[in-house]
């Protein structure tokens, strides 16, 4: 089971671990701003995270933002699972309740695949944020691009063949937290095929063929830090003819939805 490192409770100048954060105050006034927006931070183990305790749960506030660290988010409806990634730069409420409107039961689980570090945007944390309200809006904004993620990743697993979706996702998760070199686009981001089969809706033994295809074609080549990503992110002709090509691949098409 994951655990919060109580030990490793320190005060952070939010503003400077998330520069985004600190370009939306005007430039005579952001040196104070990084100054004022402090907040605790806490480290979560690798593992389950079962959110208890009043280290991670804040009735009141904004939530936690992730500073550093991988994790995902599952969410099941009668055996069937959807899974979202998350790390750096995300918000999270991971103690708001599940749409209690809704009439369809969810189980929710939350696990820690890098050990992760946040920040606590408690309401200590808001009152700072009174006298900076363009961070407070570009903070609500993280939670719009949440969910144009999720709307992105729920369009990419609707792609027959599980080679192109597995390149489409690499793509979207460099848009956020690659790094562009020499010999490709790097995305430091360390992922089993057994996540990447959850992030695709795919088996886990199609998504170990589909790298090996995309390996082979030089798309994307594993690293013991992440993905190597080369060429240019897939769109318009080049994915119609990714997704086109006649030759036999040893990925082949499923479902959308991963059967139990």
């Amino acid at each position: 089971m994951s655990t919060v490192r109580q030990s490793g409770v320190s005060m952070v100048q939010v503003l400077r671990e998330d520069p985004e954060l600190a370009e939306s105050v005007c430039a005579d006034r952001r040196d104070q701003a990084i100054e004022d927006c402090t907040a605790r931070a806490l480290w979560i183990t690798v593992g389950p995270w079962r959110v208890s305790g009043p280290a991670t749960v804040q009735d009141d506030g904004i939530g936690l933002l992730v500073l550093n660290g991988l994790l995902i988010r599952r969410v099941g409806i009668l055996g069937r699972c959807g899974a979202e990634l998350l790390g750096a730069g995300d918000v999270l409420r991971p103690w708001q309740p599940e749409d209690e409107a809704g009439m369809l039961a969810k189980q929710v689980r939350w696990t820690v695949l890098e050990p992760v570090r946040i920040a606590l945007l408690d309401v200590d944390f808001c009152r700072q944020l009174g006298h900076y309200p363009e961070v407070a809006g570009r903070l609500f904004g993280r939670a719009i691009e949440r969910a144009r993620n999720l709307a992105a990743n729920m369009a990419i697993v609707h792609h027959a063949r599980v080679d192109v979706r597995l390149h489409m996702l690499f793509w979207h998760l460099a848009g956020r937290w690659g790094r562009v070199r020499g010999d490709g686009t790097v995305l430091p981001v360390r992922l089993t095929h057994s996540v990447l089969a959850e992030l695709v809706a795919a088996r886990r033994p199609t998504v170990t063929s589909a790298l090996s295809d995309l390996a082979k074609r030089g798309l994307v080549r594993s690293l013991d830090d992440g993905w190597l990503l080369s060429g240019g992110p897939p769109g318009g002709s080049p994915a119609e003819a990714l997704a086109m090509r006649s030759e036999p691949l040893a990925a082949r098409s499923e479902q959308s939805i991963v059967r139990s």
